[in-house]
């Protein structure tokens, strides 16, 4: 048994690990290309029975709360300033 380490040859390809991946997403491939139609049928079932409302992103509720915020903020200075404006016609 050797114990000595040799020096790195660098990042070259390694055909041997290339062939053997494609041959494994082939393999992947063949096996699970049968599942197909039935993921399919199951999708459409999930739409038509169980997903009833639309499912958003999250950064468009943010963006809409982020605008009722604002315009919140803004019919809140509005009215401060109606009564604001009520109260020095009064005195």
């Amino acid at each position: 048994m050797s114990v000595k380490v040799s020096e790195s040859t660098g990042y070259g390809p390694n055909t041997q690990m290339s062939l053997f991946g494609y041959i494994m997403a082939g393999v992947l491939v063949i096996v699970l290309l049968p599942l197909l139609p039935v993921l399919a049928v199951v999708w459409v079932l999930w739409k038509v029975f169980v997903s009833d409302e639309e499912l958003e992103h999250s950064f468009e509720t943010w963006r809409r709360e982020a605008d009722r915020a604002s315009t919140d903020l803004l019919e809140a200075d509005d009215d401060a300033e109606a009564e604001e404006a009520e109260t020095d016609e009064d005195a």
